[in-house]
This record gives C-alpha cells, structure tokens and sequence, in this order.
C-alpha cells in the first residue's frame, strides 16, 4: 500500500464553487484538516460539500462563519473521501478566503 502526504490548497478568488481535492483513482484520502484564513480583514463566510461518485451532494459546512484576520479548524475528526469524490468549497464574498486541506492519500 502506497502511502503520499499531501496539501490541498486554494485562494477563493470569487463565489463560485470550487473544487479543493478530488479523490484519485484506486484511492482512499484521509482529511486530517481543513483550514480556513480570513486574510483582508472582513468577517466571512465558508461553504464545503462533498460530492460522491454518483454525483449526489452533501453539505459538511454550511455558511460556516470566519471572523476577520482569523484562521479556524474545521475538522474535530478525519474525514474520508473515497476514489472520484470530489471537496468543494465556497466563499460568501471574492478575495477574502484561503483553504488548506493537509491529507493521506492511500493507494
């Protein structure tokens, strides 16, 4: 079993959905973190979902809230996602959000 660390990383540079991390094929990822930082001193708010294979969405986070000049944690616990499951994350307002998702990937 091949084991790689990762990061996952994106600038939420508009409202759209974006796509943080999707599963690798013949892969399983363990989420051990997502952070979220407020970097242009405007309280915000975070969406994250999960979509399966199958396409269906489920919320994680819903309009998470994020003070200003703040970093938080969203997990308490690992989250998995399975091969071509697909974490997406969407900010309120442009040009204030950064996600860092740190993982395991198992293949």
């Amino acid at each position: 079993m091949a084991k790689a660390y990762k990061n996952a990383a994106v600038d939420l540079t508009s409202t759209s959905v974006t796509t943080l991390y999707t599963g690798p094929s013949a892969t399983v990822a363990i989420v051990t973190s997502i952070l979220v930082s407020e970097d242009s001193g405007n309280a915000d708010t975070i969406t994250v979902t999960l979509t399966n294979a199958a396409a269906a969405v489920f919320s994680l986070f819903k309009v998470k809230a994020v003070s200003a000049n703040t970093t938080i944690e969203l997990l308490t616990r690992p989250l998995v996602v399975e091969e071509s499951e697909i974490l997406k994350v969407t900010a309120a307002t442009a040009n204030r959000l950064h996600v860092v998702a740190s993982l395991l990937e198992l293949s």
